[in-house]
């Protein structure tokens, strides 16, 4: 196994085909890490089979290129390579629609979404899939924060559309990985249109995932040895299919990036 992956959570990082792992972060327990790993499991071991080797097309709306990059070579990967050899491509959704005067310029291999209509981005996903799929293997896909298209789309982006062109986008891939906000404000409290909308999306990509991986703080406040708690559970297709799963470990995020996973009381 590799010393970049805790242990405890390797085996989760395998993505069988048709997959939907649902990843849920709230404010001061944050997912990177956890993202971090499945571009580390799927892009740093390759076989000689192009047929058979991995590519991932990581989109996010929360965090640019130069955060995925810099963190990633913090465990061995090299993203502008992977660009180069069209192993790797990335969707900006940050800088382009919420930062339009101070947009950075693009290469190869980098989408700077300029529109939040579902349409679009579907297309410029569908394109940045099918770019990834010439010459053959396999694509996963990792959305970072679809939920902030959600919120900040207004009326051209619903619940239903968003779902569908998801469903769209997921049969034209080997597996899909999602994160989401989870905060208590957003899932329980459904008093605006954005309350409403965020928990009905949650509900439904929960009830579609096939593993979901909660990530929290701990209820008992802060600790200087333990960022927080992952919990790990079938998602909704599992369990409907007799499959149970139910885990809680501690995790602890060093200042350089090396994280630790491990039982209660280790």
């Amino acid at each position: 196994m590799s010393t970049r992956i805790p242990p405890l959570v390797e085996s989760y990082l395998a993505l069988p085909p048709s997959s939907l792992v649902l990843i849920t972060s709230v404010l001061g327990a944050s997912s990177n890490w956890l993202v971090l790993r499945f571009l580390h499991h799927a892009l740093l071991k390759q076989g000689e089979d192009a047929q058979n080797e991995t590519k991932v097309l990581l989109m996010s709306f929360i965090r640019n290129l130069a955060f995925w990059r810099e963190n990633s070579r913090r465990l061995g990967l090299d993203l502008d390579k992977l660009i180069a050899s069209k192993k790797f491509a990335f969707v900006d959704g940050l800088s382009g629609l919420f930062s339009p005067n101070q947009a950075p310029t693009t290469r190869s291999g980098e989408i700077l979404l300029r529109d939040s209509e579902l349409s679009y981005v579907s297309g410029e996903l569908q394109q940045s899939i099918r770019s990834l799929s010439e010459g053959g293997g396999k694509v996963i896909m990792i959305i970072d924060q679809l939920d902030l298209l959600l919120a900040a789309g207004g009326d051209q982006v619903s619940v239903e559309g968003v779902c569908d062109k998801l469903l769209e986008l997921r049969e034209l891939v080997h597996a899909t990985v999602m994160t989401v906000s989870a905060d208590q404000p957003l899932v329980e409290v459904r008093q605006t249109p954005l309350e409403t909308n965020h928990s009905a999306f949650l509900l439904g990509l929960a009830h579609q995932a096939d593993l979901a991986m909660s990530l929290r703080l701990l209820d008992s406040g802060t600790a200087r040895d333990v960022s927080g708690v992952v919990r790990i559970t079938a998602g909704g297709q599992a369990a409907e299919s007799g499959k149970s799963l139910e885990r809680d470990l501690l995790y602890f995020v060093g200042g350089d990036g090396v994280v630790r996973v491990f039982e209660r009381g280790q």
